[in-house]
């Protein structure tokens, strides 16, 4: 009988230990941008899932800038930079990012030969949140 007693009184225990150590991942990750892109022009975009490593909370970031000639390029620093705050991250595909600044409009697009296509509908929603007065939309063409 106490064996039985003592089983749920372990398994809170550890689920209490467990629960604190998902609540710091989570506050970690909430403190990672959800998207940092260039102010304007048209350039290469990564959909990144980043998470703790060891762990299952994730989210998904946006990067995206014109100073990257490949979509490698933007997960080159991207990577190291999560690495650096104890996280793993994983391209999802990638595409381009069309930034108009003027008339506060984002186009998703394209493709990455490297990552294949983001999921844009998913970087689109990521974009609403940090661009809540743009127009943003989305297409699967390559141009």
């Amino acid at each position: 009988m106490f064996s039985v007693v003592s089983r749920p009184l372990r398994s809170l225990r550890v689920y209490g230990v467990l629960r604190k150590s998902t609540v710091a991942m989570a506050d970690a990750l909430a403190k990672i941008p959800d998207v940092e892109i260039d102010p304007e022009g048209t350039f290469k975009y990564i959909l990144v899932r980043v998470k703790a490593k060891d762990g299952d909370v994730h989210k998904d970031i946006v990067r995206g800038t014109k100073n990257a000639e490949y979509h490698n390029h933007i997960f080159e620093k991207v990577n190291p930079a999560m690495e650096s705050l104890g996280m793993e991250c994983k391209c999802l595909g990638g595409g381009k990012i069309e930034h108009n600044n003027q008339e506060k409009k984002i186009r998703v697009f394209g493709e990455s030969t490297a990552f294949g296509k983001a999921d844009h509908a998913v970087s689109v929603e990521k974009l609403k949140t940090f661009f809540s007065d743009y127009e943003i939309t989305w297409s699967d063409d390559k141009k």
